[in-house]
């Protein structure tokens, strides 16, 4: 069970409950659709700060609608670059605490989208468990604040989970403190093709691989991301990672370009030892449930599991 309600989506927004508090946000794949209806108030609205108006952008702030909303911000409006007003949330099956805030770009510390991901990394770990005898070695790359890294840890992973950005590995800290895993997680800022470099250098393996990369980015010291051009590089190099035992490749986008279809094709081409009939790719949209049935596509995954990890308990 997950603490989130999608309210309703339409016109580049969408009206979210996470927890006790409602968010009106922007929700670029909603742009042309038509807008919500108001039965349902918000207590926090973000704001686009060059238009003033909430059509698509980048950087913004939020701004107060309800008592509860005054006291989450501190006041009317938050217009500070760090995140405002934190409260927490709770994951179960599996389990695990997720500390939110208001942050100056619109987001608040967690995909909802990516739920059934934890809930199958969860699965994955249950299932290679017996199998491998020790708990699974999972990387977690972009893994912002962590919500894949607690799932994986609660069922009783090993995780590496990698950012590129400091503040942002902090909260994922924070995160697993509150849930009771900080002893089962490793937590790096760093660039991600620089790292899985070195693992390989080191010949570190890992028994599952999760990715969330962004269109476009910055490492942590500076390098440019371009999805693109980067990440078929990237699973290139990762496939020199991966232990084909009880294996699973999670790959997940919110890039257009990049669909199901191609996320498949990159998996299949660079993990060819992962073929045949001992593995299986399973592909499909991210998407929310809304009332009256309103779906909201939220990105693309393929993942690729072994057949014998499958069957497992």
């Amino acid at each position: 069970m997950f603490d989130y309600q999608l309210i309703d989506f339409g016109a580049g927004r969408r009206l979210e409950r996470f927890g006790s508090l409602v968010l009106d946000r922007l929700c670029p794949s909603a742009q042309s659709l038509r807008p919500m209806s108001r039965a349902t108030r918000a207590d926090l609205r973000f704001i686009d700060a060059r238009s003033e108006s909430g059509a698509l952008g980048k950087r913004g702030y939020w701004t107060a609608l309800t008592p509860q909303g005054r006291e989450i911000l501190g006041g009317e409006t938050s217009r500070e670059d760090s995140p405002r007003g934190h409260w927490q949330i709770r994951h179960t099956e599996p389990d695990f605490t997720l500390d939110l805030a208001c942050s100056p770009f619109g987001h608040i510390g967690v995909f909802p989208e990516q739920e059934e991901n934890w809930r199958r990394i969860g699965r994955y770990v249950r299932r290679a468990l017996p199998l491998l005898a020790r708990p699974p070695k999972v990387l977690n790359l972009f893994a912002y604040t962590g919500a894949s890294s607690l799932a994986a840890a609660s069922a009783g992973a090993e995780v590496t989970h990698l950012d590129a950005a400091r503040n942002i590995v902090d909260r994922a800290r924070l995160n697993a403190s509150l849930s009771s895993v900080q002893d089962r997680i490793r937590f790096i800022a760093d660039d991600a093709m620089k790292f899985v470099r070195r693992q390989a250098r080191r010949g570190s393996r890992y028994d599952a691989l999760i990715l969330d990369p962004p269109s476009y980015g910055h490492g942590a010291r500076g390098e440019v991301w371009r999805l693109s051009r980067d990440l078929p590089r990237l699973l290139g190099e990762l496939s020199a990672l991966l232990d084909t035992t009880a294996a699973m490749v999670l790959l997940t986008c919110h890039t257009p370009s990049a669909d199901a279809r191609t996320l498949a094709a990159m998996i299949r081409e660079k993990f060819p030892m992962c073929g045949g009939g001992a593995f299986r790719i399973e592909t499909g949209t991210m998407t929310l449930r809304a009332a009256g049935a309103k779906v909201l596509e939220s990105g693309f995954f393929a993942v690729l599991e072994s057949a014998v990890n499958r069957r497992g308990g």
